[in-house]
């Protein structure tokens, strides 16, 4: 090789470095937005233990989506009242997104929590990825490449580990705690809503949206909150809340639509697997949570499995009958 094909060689490497550089000073900002909302969802899972024996579930379920559709008021109601006629029209979909990403999904892990640990907590809230495939191939019809069934496969030993204390055999005979099963329930709430947030694709800006289903989830928790029991509120217990309300359901959501948009879903999805890990460390540190031997066998299990069905190839869409198409089409 000529002098000059080594200057040539090197300069094309440092221009590649460069842009590397650029490429990651560039999307720095929205990689530490889409870290910001784990590290926020983390605190909110240890916020939903640490309420669990101080706040009834269905009144910090209540006071937390309220608070939230006040603090958001002023920035969106306005907006929201010139959609109004397209809100209106949409009116049952936002309904059942509200119900199903708000007021099921994060109710019933206010409940969980009273049974259960922050750790099992978050290493259930990683199965989202894998139940969001589950239930597009039996209502979307999107066959599951193998890759993903491989990773389902392995992401369901691991949980049975977890949920079976190190031994699975264990649910055959015991069969899963109260607070596990909640946990599931609810996270198959926000898989199913995320599903149904992609194929309505109703015609709103996020917020908006966001804003109508924080009101309908606020009218679902209602009932629940009246038939509470009286909560002993304290400073502390105040402090609870409005970490739910605020950070939990206005920032987080925020700094991650953010991330989305810029590195797109993905890319910041695979941030998600972060959440069992960081809440583990978390909750033994803080909340003084044993971790045994299991929780690491089946969490590795369990993440590993989900991270391959995040990184199989695109789902293959099997059509739908002619008449149903006809049907979408009309409505």
């Amino acid at each position: 090789m000529s002098f000059n094909q080594y200057i040539s060689f090197f300069r094309q490497m440092l221009a590649e470095d460069l842009v590397h550089k650029e490429t990651f000073n560039m999307h720095f900002p929205h990689f530490a937005f889409a870290l910001t909302a784990v590290l926020i969802w983390v605190g909110n899972t240890i916020v939903s233990k640490l309420a669990a024996h101080e706040i009834p579930p269905g009144t910090i379920a209540f006071e937390r989506w309220i608070i939230a559709f006040l603090v958001l008021t002023p920035f969106v109601f306005r907006s929201a009242w010139k959609q109004r006629e397209t809100i209106f029209a949409h009116l049952p979909k936002l309904i059942a997104l509200g119900a199903l990403g708000m007021a099921a999904c994060q109710g019933m892990g206010y409940y969980a929590a009273q049974f259960t640990t922050a750790t099992n907590i978050g290493l259930i809230l990683a199965l989202v990825p894998l139940l969001t495939m589950v239930l597009s191939s039996i209502f979307l019809r999107e066959l599951p490449s193998r890759t993903a069934l491989a990773g389902s496969a392995i992401a369901l030993v691991g949980i049975c580990i977890i949920l079976g204390q190190g031994s699975p055999a264990q649910l055959l005979t015991q069969g899963i705690g109260l607070g596990d099963a909640l946990m599931i329930l609810a996270v198959t709430a926000y898989a199913g809503y995320g599903i149904l947030l992609r194929q309505w694709q109703i015609p709103l800006p996020t917020w908006v949206s966001v804003y109508a289903q924080v009101g309908s989830a606020v009218i679902i928790l209602l009932p629940f909150f009246l038939l509470s029991p009286e909560a002993n509120m304290t400073a502390s217990n105040i402090s609870l809340v409005l970490y739910a309300a605020i950070p939990g359901s206005i920032l987080a959501p925020f700094v991650w639509i953010s991330a989305v948009q810029k590195l797109g879903a993905a890319r910041t999805a695979i941030f998600m697997n972060l959440i069992p890990i960081i809440t583990a460390l978390v909750a033994a540190a803080f909340l003084n949570e044993n971790l045994y031997t299991y929780h690491f066998i089946g969490g590795l299990l369990s993440i590993g499995g989900v991270v391959l069905v995040q990184r199989a190839p695109n789902r293959i869409s099997v059509p739908a009958a002619p008449t149903a198409k006809v049907k979408e089409k009309q409505t």
